[in-house]
């Protein structure tokens, strides 16, 4: 299992980018798949996911309305659009993944995922 995370950058508050999450060594819609974030200095949160079982989707209060997640099965990579970016999500983002059967209550845990990619960095510029 592979993931490889790209589209990091700098950006203003107010503006957006999309990360990408490219995966390889297993099939992308059989895994439970989710986006994660690390401040310096704060703990590994979660910030979206999607379940295998139905392919929902879990949000974050703090980006609820501007993250939105999704996948494309074809190329096998994970989405993370990000709308109206402010300082507070300026973080490493993570892209992780486990087998399925996640219970409902821990879709947005990290000790939860197996496999990690190696992040890549969101600053936001006030």
């Amino acid at each position: 299992v592979q993931l490889v995370e790209s589209g990091g950058g700098l950006v203003q508050a107010g503006g957006s980018l999309r990360l990408s999450c490219a995966a390889s060594g297993f099939t992308l819609d059989y895994y439970d798949i989710g986006w994660f974030r690390q401040a310096p200095g704060k703990e590994r949160e979660g910030v979206s996911c999607i379940s295998s079982s139905d392919g929902s989707t879990y949000y974050a209060d703090s980006v609820k309305g501007r993250f939105t997640i999704s996948r494309d099965n074809a190329k096998n990579t994970l989405y993370l659009q990000m709308n109206s970016l402010k300082p507070e999500d300026t973080a490493v983002y993570y892209c992780a993944t486990t087998p399925p059967g996640t219970p409902l209550d821990h879709y947005l845990s990290a000790e939860w995922y197996r496999y990690w990619g190696r992040g890549t960095q969101v600053t936001v510029s006030s």
